[in-house]
């Protein structure tokens, strides 16, 4: 998979977007030596994370701004094991957006041989800091505007 580039509204030059990497850890192994399938939703965190710091809306800058976007569902499809040491590459990509849900696709791959890992989904959406639904729309336009714009460049 290629990096995207995207050009956030604003700003003159697009924005290389890279996978995150992740090294397996041996604490993140169980008793057959392979990683924990928990730990794979772990990693899918710290991808999104980094993914929206890449595009300029980081998850601690929304929380200043008093957003919460929570987990609705996720779904995780293992291809082939992890092992301890392995360094896995996470693909990460918005791929459903409105203003008010975001759906969000992994594929996890294996640095040395590309390998397919792992393909999954997390659905989330937004709230406010009472804990009621949001449209970034209508009260964040700066930040539905970031969405959209990489959302649209797929």
């Amino acid at each position: 998979m290629a990096n995207t580039e995207i050009q956030v509204y604003g700003n003159t030059s697009p924005i290389n977007i890279k996978p995150y990497e992740h090294r397996a850890k041996y604490y993140e192994t169980d008793q057959m030596g392979i990683i924990h399938h928990s730990n794979y939703i772990r990693w899918m965190e710290e991808a999104r994370m980094d993914l929206m710091e890449q595009i300029g809306l980081s998850y601690k800058g929304m929380e200043e701004m008093e957003i919460i976007s929570p987990v609705l569902s996720v779904s995780c499809e293992y291809k082939s094991m992890v092992h301890f040491d392995d360094t896995v590459v996470i693909h990460t990509r918005i791929t459903e957006y409105n203003g008010i849900k975001m759906k969000v696709e992994y594929r996890m791959t294996d640095k040395k041989t590309g390998e397919l890992r792992t393909v999954a989904n997390s659905e989330h959406c937004f709230l406010n800091r009472s804990g009621k639904p949001i449209s970034l729309k209508r009260s964040y336009p700066e930040l539905d505007t970031k969405f959209f714009e990489y959302y649209e460049e797929k």
